[in-house]
């Protein structure tokens, strides 16, 4: 494929050239400057090839000028979504990028590449920064039928919803036209455990487990909670407004002095409003039993906490721009998309 019109830092393969203008001669690509990414395909050997963009030209390069797309995490990542690098939810080796080639038989998977052969029609096919790739909502629903698990499934579709490049409502409406492809039915489980607001991959397992079995209630992710004045007490990783619980997810991060202080600023803050609290480590992810025991006890304190001690709520005051939505989020402007969001980075 022509990669001319991408205008990332990357360095795009090319093929040798006899006089060595384009591409390195046959003699120069067989020594030490020289690295081949693909099959008849060379960069120059400093070039890093684990950088996540740079590992998706170097896969895009061998496809056909006017067929086939780059899918699954990878065009994902190609759009910008933070969350996509071809990392496993949970951890282990990096997945290699996926080439969507239809039928075409041409394009065979290398050591860099895997490909799918999967029925392709064009309107599943975009150009974003001079690369060819499958639209979001096929990249998503790829990535969730091939997912090791329903619950890595609801994971990639809530990290798709994190940069807006995917609604629920849009991945369950397309994977509604995959009617007996492979994976469909861990994709729609994966749909109905995703949500839109969570800010990490670890809210998602934290949610699930909460809403599980042995589970608690239904929690909300990342909603903004208020005193009855409408002032903004917090917005927690997880909050279940029936039951007057919330959870807070606390990573390696949160050891930190700074970051312990306000961890622990934030729940007396809560707790004085009359919720209660509990949290989630690390840990808990490939153990939850604690964390659900945690879970237990804080539904046992919140059941003892009388009404007129419930001084918050999760009405949002006129003054408020709601952002727990894709919906709401793509209706920013620019400028309050900025403003508004930019706490998700921390």
């Amino acid at each position: 494929m022509d990669l001319s019109g991408v205008s990332r830092g990357v360095v795009i393969p090319v093929r040798v050239d006899p006089l060595g203008v384009a591409g390195p001669t046959a003699n120069q690509a067989r020594g030490p400057r020289w690295r081949r990414s693909s099959r008849g395909l060379f960069v120059p050997a400093h070039v890093d090839p684990t950088g996540t963009e740079q590992r998706i030209v170097e896969a895009a390069a061998v496809m056909q000028d006017d067929w086939g797309g780059v899918t699954g995490w990878a065009g994902l990542a190609w759009l910008g979504a933070r969350w996509f690098d071809g990392t496993p939810w949970g951890g282990g080796r990096p997945v290699l990028p996926t080439l969507a080639v239809g039928g075409n038989r041409a394009i065979r998977p290398q050591p860099t590449f895997l490909t799918s052969e999967e029925r392709l029609a064009p309107g599943d096919l975009v150009v974003v920064d001079g690369l060819r790739m499958t639209t979001a909502v096929r990249c998503v629903c790829f990535e969730m039928r091939y997912a090791r698990s329903e619950l890595s499934a609801a994971i990639a579709l809530s990290m798709a919803a994190y940069d807006d490049l995917v609604s629920i409502d849009e991945a369950s409406a397309y994977a509604g036209t995959l009617n007996g492809w492979n994976g469909v039915p861990q994709c729609r489980v994966g749909i109905d455990l995703a949500v839109e607001n969570a800010w990490s991959p670890a809210e998602v397992v934290m949610g699930t487990l909460w809403r599980g079995p042995g589970g608690q209630g239904l929690p909300l992710h990342n909603q903004p909670v208020f005193d009855l004045d409408g002032r903004h007490i917090g917005t927690p990783d997880l909050v279940d407004p029936v039951g007057g619980v919330l959870g807070q997810y606390h990573s390696g991060l949160h050891l930190a002095r700074a970051q312990q202080q306000r961890d622990v600023d934030g729940d007396d803050a809560y707790r004085r409003h009359g919720l209660e609290c509990t949290a989630m480590l690390a840990g808990d992810l490939v153990a939850p039993q604690q964390f659900l025991r945690r879970l237990a006890a804080a539904y046992d304190r919140a059941a003892d906490i009388p009404a007129s001690r419930r001084q918050w709520t999760i009405e949002q005051p006129d003054w408020w721009r709601d952002t727990t939505t894709v919906a709401a989020r793509r209706a920013l402007s620019p400028d309050l998309r900025a403003r508004l969001l930019r706490y998700r980075a921390a």
